[in-house]
C-alpha cells in the first residue's frame, strides 16, 4: 500500500508534528514499506483461531514476599535533610 505525501502530510498535522520536504518524503517511504508488512499478515488464514488478548500464557513473575532484616533507623536516617526522633521531617501537605 502506497502512503501519498498529503497523507503524510494530514497525520504530521493531526500529531502537530513539522516536519521538513526530505522527512515527507523518507516517512512516505517507510510508512508505505511497514503496511506491506501488514499487507502480507492479512493473508494469512486465521480461521479456527480464537480471539485473544494475550498470545501467551500469562504466568506470576514476582517473587514470594519474604521478612528481611530492614536497614537499621540510624543508616536509613543518615542522608534525611530533616529528622525528629526516629522519623523523616516533612512540610506540612495538609492543612
Amino acid at each position: 500500500m502506497k502512503i501519498s505525501r498529503e497523507e503524510v502530510l494530514h497525520i504530521a498535522r493531526l500529531a502537530r508534528l513539522g516536519l521538513t520536504e526530505a522527512e515527507v518524503d523518507r516517512l512516505s517511504e517507510q510508512l508505505s514499506h511497514l503496511l506491506g508488512h501488514f499487507e502480507v499478515l492479512q493473508q494469512v488464514n486465521t480461521d479456527g483461531v480464537p480471539p485473544t488478548a494475550q498470545p501467551n500464557k500469562m504466568r506470576n513473575v514476582m517473587k514470594d514476599d519474604e521478612a528481611e532484616v530492614s536497614l537499621p533507623t540510624e543508616q536509613v536516617l543518615a542522608n534525611a535533610p530533616k529528622k525528629e526522633g526516629d522519623f523523616f521531617r516533612v512540610k506540612a501537605v495538609l492543612e
